[in-house]
């Protein structure tokens, strides 16, 4: 099995082309479909499979460096078996856990990225999501003058209504605010999680020039 450089996915900002690009490494993936016969006398639907191997052929076999949330988010992307969700619809697993997390990493029945047992809370709309995510976690901390944390009730105190939406991470559970010279980074993940409001979280990432803001 060999390593090499990754390819980003057309579809990505420049900022994420660049950390995919830069940062990445692409494995040998799953190719899921050499299990699409196996899949199909289980039960699975064909149009669900569809998703698990153009979810594969773009991101399958992917090494990203870690993300500061979530103990660092999916080792590897490689998809699994798909499931029946909880709610409604077919999931499967995005990859697995860098660390021991009482949760998986799964892609939702239209293509969320989020955290997923016998519960499940999309983080974001999709995969793509979750990488523009993680490429401006890195780089917000690259370039802000200063880093701050809140969590819990301190979070609903942030003043947000002079910010814009981060777009490109289509935040659900987790978003992100632009300001004039700050982000703002907003984990609810968890905390809907385990239904504990305490551990909610907002990153503040503070005296952002242009070029720091928007990358």
């Amino acid at each position: 099995m060999n390593d090499y450089l990754a390819r980003a996915p057309e579809g990505l900002s420049r900022r994420a082309q660049y950390f995919v690009g830069v940062h990445g490494l692409r494995v040998e993936g799953l190719g899921a479909a050499q299990y699409r016969g196996h899949w199909l006398e289980r039960g699975t639907p064909e149009a669900v499979l569809d998703r698990v191997e153009a979810f594969d052929e773009q991101w399958g076999g992917m090494v990203l460096p870690p993300a500061p949330t979530y103990n660092g988010g999916p080792k590897t992307f490689c998809p699994d078996t798909p499931e029946a969700a909880p709610s409604d619809g077919w999931w499967f697993r995005a990859g697995d856990q860098r660390a021991a997390v009482p949760y998986a990493f799964m892609i939702g029945p239209r293509g969320e990225f989020g955290l997923g047992t016998s519960r499940w809370v999309p983080l974001h709309a999709s995969v793509d999501g979750w990488v523009e995510s993680v490429a401006l976690a890195h780089h917000a901390a690259m370039c802000a003058k200063r880093i701050t944390k809140v969590t819990g009730d301190d979070v609903d105190a942030l003043e947000l209504g002079s910010y814009e939406a981060v777009a490109e991470v289509e935040g659900l559970a987790d978003t992100w605010w632009r300001g004039t010279d700050s982000l703002i980074a907003v984990y609810t993940g968890q905390a809907e999680f385990f239904s504990r409001p305490d551990y909610r979280t907002a990153v503040i990432y503070s005296g952002l020039d242009n070029w720091g803001l928007h990358g």
